[in-house]
């Protein structure tokens, strides 16, 4: 092979590489390195204007130290309202700091919420009834969540079916609609049928100034790279779409 081929394949080679790797290792993440043009808390650039935030954690967080986490809200400007944490994943997967941390929540005068990471796989009724049995909800805290992520290769109308099913039992138990957690792709691909967006809508949709979502949300989870007092691990922040009150009128009554 001539000298000069060989050097404009290996030319070809390192742009296509790097062309590559841009593509998928750092265009997706552009946002993270953008200047702040508004106020930086938290290790991000808050998004604009919300004034009521919150966090969602679960056992990747480990051992939460619930005095400084509390201590952090008299020192900034965006304290935290609200923590979602996880309670049940599938039909016997439990997460070992929920019981703790809802409790701790609460003492700590935190609104709370409860979450179940949907398996496509397993029985609905079934996940549904250990959610149910694992988490007790109170007056002043938030419906239970749905997170729904995976389709576990359901066609559409299956995977609905049986998200149908879990949030059908679970609204029966608790009187009041659960919250409906996924990605903004997610939601437009396969839950766009008009009868999920009854639900109340908490958005996964990070790296971008403002949520594109065109329909009704509640909730905006717009990062998973937070730093929080108290907390060791990164953590998801969120922000909800309205006021105190408006948060405090969405708990159960």
């Amino acid at each position: 092979m001539p000298v000069w081929l060989r050097n404009v394949l290996a030319l070809f080679l390192i742009l296509a590489f790097s062309a590559s790797f841009y593509y998928f290792f750092i265009r997706p993440y552009a946002y993270r390195w953008k200047p702040c043009g508004g106020q930086k808390e938290y290790g991000v650039c808050m998004p604009c204007c919300y004034d009521v935030h919150g966090i969602d954690v679960s056992h990747y967080q480990g051992r939460i130290d619930w005095e400084e986490l509390f201590a952090q809200n008299q020192e900034t400007d965006f304290p935290i309202e609200f923590i979602f944490m996880k309670a049940t994943e599938g039909a016997t997967l439990g997460d070992d700091t929920f019981q703790k941390n809802f409790a701790l929540a609460h003492k700590y005068g935190f609104i709370r919420g409860a979450y179940h990471f949907f398996s496509p796989k397993t029985d609905a009724l079934k996940q549904a009834e250990f959610f149910i049995k694992t988490v007790t909800l109170r007056k002043g805290d938030l419906p239970p969540v749905l997170d729904v992520e995976l389709t576990g290769r359901k066609s559409k109308s299956e995977l609905q079916k049986s998200l149908k099913i879990w949030l059908d039992r679970v609204e029966a138990h608790y009187k009041v609609k659960p919250i409906l957690y996924t990605s903004h792709k997610f939601k437009t691909k396969y839950l766009n049928d008009p009868s999920f967006d009854v639900y109340p809508y908490w958005i996964a949709h990070y790296y971008v100034d403002s949520v594109k979502y065109a329909g009704k949300w509640y909730f905006w989870q717009h990062t998973d790279v937070g730093s929080v007092k108290g907390i060791k691990e990164e953590v998801d922040l969120n922000v909800f779409n309205g006021t105190l009150e408006d948060l405090e009128a969405l708990t159960i009554k």
